[in-house]
């Protein structure tokens, strides 16, 4: 689904990346680890198209994603990627349905449609008594869920998320761990996963190890725990 070769990535002198090469398969569910600085979240951008590597190539679901143009590769980073950030990035002044909305809007379907998906996604979040609310109106862990169903709505090929528990209480967390490991049951899910949280880091499928901008570590996939 995802194949990183080689990259490379440097911000003046400093070589964040030093020729990284990956692969995640459908299904998925990984786990970057190591300590700050390492290049984990320069790397998820990468792999995001959300920045662009001095060096390398990147293969998402079959298409070689630096040959294309900006306005392909905006296309495929909205309809093939999801997104799911440590402090939601919810627009404050859209209701939860709205932001779920927007991805899909941006993509051009229709308004009927795109609702009637947002509203099936919120309720299967258990936020459908939150979908006329605004984010200061909900907690964390709502706002989290949100944001998920928003990375959800064009139905993408592999979610991204940067420490996406990292903000919330112990609950909160403990229950978006086991609801990533759910969209994955559930609906297929590949998803990668930067987190300095050692939980969640040993609950996925595997766990690689960054060090000074190169993979230490990268764990065997173990197939028993994919359950499509």
């Amino acid at each position: 689904m995802v194949q990183v070769e080689n990259i490379k990535k440097s911000f003046g002198a400093l070589q964040v990346l030093k020729g990284i090469s990956l692969s995640v398969s459908k299904g998925e569910v990984i786990s970057i680890v190591g300590a700050s600085g390492a290049g984990k979240t320069t790397l998820l951008e990468i792999m995001g198209t959300l920045s662009l590597p001095d060096s390398g190539a990147l293969r998402l679901d079959g298409v070689d994603v630096f040959s294309l143009s900006r306005r392909e590769l905006a296309k495929l980073r909205n309809q093939k990627l999801g997104f799911v950030f440590q402090f939601h990035h919810l627009l404050p002044e859209f209701t939860a349905l709205e932001n779920v909305c927007i991805p899909a809007f941006i993509a051009g379907a229709s308004r009927r449609k795109t609702e009637e998906r947002a509203k099936e996604l919120l309720s299967y979040l258990n936020l459908e008594h939150r979908m006329t609310h605004k984010p200061a109106e909900m907690s964390g862990g709502e706002q989290q869920r949100v944001a998920i169903a928003r990375a959800l709505i064009n139905r993408p090929a592999v979610i991204l998320a940067d420490e996406p528990s990292g903000n919330l209480d112990s609950r909160n967390k403990q229950e978006l761990h086991a609801l990533l490991f759910k969209l994955r049951a559930e609906m297929g899910q590949t998803i990668v996963v930067v987190t300095h949280d050692e939980e969640l880091a040993d609950m996925c499928d595997r766990k690689i190890v960054m060090s000074d901008g190169q993979i230490v570590e990268n764990g065997e996939w173990r197939m028993e725990n994919l359950q499509l």
